[in-house]
């Protein structure tokens, strides 16, 4: 597979990972609010609202959750932090609004594990 098309692959799993996380906290109640937000921070996967909170979510696929969370960096969680701080500063609420730092890991098979609340 030439380098083109490995990267067209990589784009559309990434975005069937992320259709199945999205579904997930749809089922849980949580309303969509952005898919691939960027800002000068960086990028953040999904956003969503559940009540008054705004859950952002870092989605990262592969063979198994052992690899896929083995993707994840430090460096990408601080720029997802701060990506997620400059989303709040432009809603109405702005800093006062609750939010919580999730990782979906997402397996060969579609089968999903979040990590809720992930700290830095």
């Amino acid at each position: 597979m030439d380098r083109k098309a490995r990267g067209l692959n990589n784009y559309l799993n990434g975005v069937a990972a992320e259709d199945c996380v999205e579904r997930l906290y749809c089922d849980a109640g949580a309303k969509v609010l952005k898919r691939r937000w960027r800002s000068k921070s960086g990028e953040v996967d999904l956003i969503f609202q559940l009540g008054t909170m705004f859950i952002f979510v870092e989605v990262k696929k592969a063979k198994d959750f052992a690899a896929a969370a083995s993707r994840l960096s430090d460096r990408q969680m601080q720029r997802i932090a701060a990506a997620a701080e400059e989303f709040c500063a432009s809603t109405p609420l702005g800093m006062e609004a609750n939010i919580r730092i999730d990782v979906a890991l997402v397996n060969d098979t579609s089968d999903s594990q979040i990590i809720e609340n992930v700290s830095l």
